[in-house]
């Protein structure tokens, strides 16, 4: 009689190890990542020929009805925002929508200029 133990199948590779190597580049990813900010409302810029792309961090969205949005202020209180932060960085983005109206643009432009800021770049797409 053999009293002794049957053999046992080989044991499977666990997959342990791979799973927690992917949660880890997926933490590392997630944190090393720079989201970016939603827009407070849809902006269609108008177009124009050109090929660089705006560098500046400040920005400052315009609906087409002229309503400013900068970093959660609204309207007067953007543009105050914006005053605040002009030292530190003197040059705006203006994301404008292609139907604002001229005299509505060269109005908030003389605003911005009375805030202290003296250079606007805005933002168009390309044709």
């Amino acid at each position: 009689m053999d009293f002794s133990e049957p053999p046992r199948p080989p044991r499977a590779e666990s997959i342990v190890p791979m799973i927690n190597v992917v949660f880890l580049l997926l933490i590392f990813f997630l944190m090393t990542s720079n989201l970016v900010r939603p827009e407070p409302f849809e902006v269609t810029p108008p177009t124009a020929a050109t090929d660089t792309e705006p560098q500046e961090e400040l920005v400052l969205f315009v609906d087409k009805s002229g309503r400013m949005s900068f970093d959660g202020a609204e309207d007067t209180a953007a543009v105050q925002a914006l005053a605040g932060l002009q030292a530190q960085q003197p040059v705006v983005q203006l994301r404008a929508d292609a139907q604002l109206e001229a005299r509505v643009l060269a109005g908030l432009l003389r605003d911005l200029a009375t805030a202290g800021l003296v250079r606007v770049d805005l933002v168009v797409a390309p044709e």
